[in-house]
């Protein structure tokens, strides 16, 4: 009857010294830290901005015994409006701006109108409304696409002191970059070509004869912009 305990005695020693051995052949559950990730930067919403740059371009005098080339150039300066729809990666918008110009340019090496004290060619103001797409993959990045229709004024002024102004309806076209510098602020670089197509002098040709004039513009502007 005594052997009975002993036995048993020996068989928990026996457990109790295989127990370490088993534990360490279990598989040990690792603990990972939660990973934490930055939003990224969100382009959706309305916004409102100054922009500022410089502007060169053509307009070519044509007409019964005038010929000529102007060639306009001068920096321009205005507001912005807008609204961005992001919906992954691109970015949708609609982009309306108006400026004021001091693009001008003038030549008396033509016939005609363009001869003798000249012709001269002048945007005083310039606006555009654009749609745009842009590809938000780089975060605060945001290079875009943009283009639209172009409304702009052309004065012309021909040599016999004649001169009449127009306002014209064309297109635009561009790309640009814009960067989200704080929460609610951006800035951006973009380049713009204008065509306002042919305006029409009616006396500034000699002898009052009708003459065709063109403008068409390249436009390096700068922004910055508010989202609201």
């Amino acid at each position: 009857m005594k052997r009975l305990p002993m036995t048993m005695y020996v068989g928990l020693f026996v457990a109790a010294m295989a127990a370490p051995s088993f534990a360490a052949d279990l598989p040990r559950q690792s603990y990972k830290a939660p990973i934490y990730s930055v939003p990224g930067y969100n382009w959706t919403g309305f916004y409102a901005g100054i922009n500022g740059g410089y502007g060169f371009g053509k307009s070519d005098w044509s007409g019964t015994g005038t010929t000529g080339s102007t060639k306009p150039k001068g920096p321009l300066a205005g507001v912005t409006l807008g609204y961005n729809l992001q919906t992954g990666s691109w970015v949708w918008g609609l982009e309306g701006d108006v400026d004021y110009s001091w693009v001008k340019g003038s030549d008396s090496s033509g016939t005609g109108a363009c001869g003798g004290a000249g012709c001269e060619t002048k945007n005083a103001w310039l606006a555009t409304a654009r749609g745009r797409l842009g590809y938000a993959g780089w975060d605060r990045w945001l290079p875009y696409i943009t283009g639209g229709a172009a409304f702009g004024n052309v004065k012309m002024a021909a040599a016999n002191g004649t001169s009449e102004s127009k306002s014209r309806f064309g297109w635009t076209l561009g790309a640009g970059v814009e960067y989200a510098v704080l929460t609610n602020w951006t800035a951006k670089l973009e380049y713009l070509y204008a065509d306002l197509g042919t305006s029409n002098c009616g006396a500034c040709g000699p002898a009052g004869a009708s003459t065709d004039v063109t403008f068409k513009e390249s436009i390096v502007r700068a922004g910055l912009n508010y989202r609201f």
